[in-house]
């Protein structure tokens, strides 16, 4: 390799026993030869390898990302000796404010620290030091050094290693580990971006939407015809409660009910593609010869959840949810819709449509599900249905033959 354009990744020796070749050899493959390797648990296990190989003691290392993820605060990745994988672990949210936290090397430099190095050789349970050291050098670890990453944009992550050596690490090594620093800080970052962009996207559009843009459908009018089962939910009398509810109660009973309808929908392989105000749009890819029945299977699991939110909401003196939900099958066009600067990944298309007017037929049946029966005679359910007739559909040409669960069931 080269001398490295870059100063940062080019520390010079800063003594001639410091194993330079070994270092350059180290750093050369972390700049050349992990760019077709897309996980940054991964790179942790090869570069600790390879760092025994070459001599330095480490016998433990972790990695602390803080990422943008709706159920996360942050996760950690830790290698130890003689594991072939690295463990990850996720923390929640609050974390930050818990004694075991605030009272960690980590949470030092987070708050500001450039380094945390302790010798854990002749300390004593009680010393005043971190409980955490303890845990390290009944471990038979000798020494622990924590160091930030510090990414774009003043994001600080963090990178630790503790040997196993008697004596901890010696001047060499803490210089070599301190040399692979910044190389090892572009390569974590490239890779977290990454990561990052996946999440905010499966957040956001769901995840086959996420990986139809990341493939690069990202041109207005992209996209292809799908078969799928479609589901079009809304929530009742959402305008009456959010006039006369506080703002943040009406989030609460808008995040339950959301959470009530999604979660069976996603564990039975539907894809959730937009939360329009009060109302959801998903759909089960007909690809999928169970869509159908997962369908059903969701909106069954869904209707449990919401009788149990609503047993909650009036225990608490919250008004009880009602919703509709109207469900049809058949080809969607599925891809970009928008302006040219501001696009939106969803559905279109006369079933579309349909399953949308039957959710709002749900309000003059009173029936709180509603199937057309295209949808039946594919589920090959309607021994199981209540036929409710025909029924004309605003903007559509034809009728509507509609069916729903027996009323025991609805």
């Amino acid at each position: 390799m080269q001398s490295l354009s870059n100063p940062a990744l080019s520390v010079p020796d800063q003594s001639a026993g410091v194993w330079p070749t070994k270092r350059r050899s180290i750093l050369d493959w972390l700049v050349n030869e992990t760019r077709n390797e897309r996980f940054i648990d991964n790179i942790l296990v090869q570069m600790c390898s390879k760092l025994r190989e070459e001599g330095v003691p480490v016998a433990r290392a972790t990695m602390h990302f803080r990422t943008h993820h709706p159920q996360w605060l942050g996760a950690r990745i830790l290698w130890s000796t003689g594991m072939a994988e690295a463990k990850i672990a996720t923390f929640g949210y609050g974390i930050e404010s818990t004694p075991q936290f605030l009272k960690s090397p980590v949470n030092e430099i987070f708050s500001g620290a450039t380094e945390v190095r302790q010798n854990l050789e002749g300390m004593r349970e009680g010393d005043g030091h971190y409980e955490f050291y303890d845990e390290l050098r009944h471990e038979g670890l000798t020494e622990y050094v924590a160091w930030p990453m510090e990414h774009t944009f003043d994001k600080r992550h963090i990178v630790t290693f503790s040997s196993d050596r008697p004596g901890g690490f010696s001047g060499d090594h803490i210089a070599f580990l301190q040399d692979l620093l910044p190389a090892l800080t572009l390569v974590t970052e490239i890779r977290l971006k990454n990561i990052l962009a996946r999440t905010l996207l499966q957040t956001y559009v769901g995840p086959h939407a996420s990986e139809q843009i990341l493939a690069g459908a990202t041109t207005r009018g992209s996209g292809t015809t799908v078969g799928a089962a479609i589901l079009i939910c809304d929530l009742r009398d959402f305008t009456t409660i959010s006039d006369h509810w506080p703002r943040d109660n009406v989030i609460e009973l808008l995040n339950d009910y959301f959470d009530a309808m999604s979660e069976p929908i996603e564990k039975h392989g539907g894809e959730i593609l937009k939360f329009m105000g009060d109302g959801m749009l998903a759909i089960f890819p007909l690809s999928d010869p169970k869509a159908c029945s997962n369908l059903l299977a969701a909106i069954q699991e869904a209707a449990v959840a919401m009788a149990a939110l609503n047993e909650r909401n009036e225990r608490d003196g919250r008004e009880v949810l009602r919703y509709g939900i109207g469900v049809h099958v058949g080809d969607v066009m599925y891809g970009n819709i928008g302006s040219r600067r501001r696009l939106d990944f969803t559905v279109i298309g006369p079933a579309v449509n349909v399953a949308s007017r039957l959710e709002s037929l749900t309000k003059e049946i009173k029936r709180p599900v509603l199937f057309s029966k295209a949808f039946v005679d594919m589920a090959e359910c309607k021994t199981g249905m209540d036929s409710l007739g025909s029924f004309p559909l605003r903007g559509l040409g034809e009728p509507v033959d509609v069916f729903a669960f027996p009323l025991r069931q609805a």
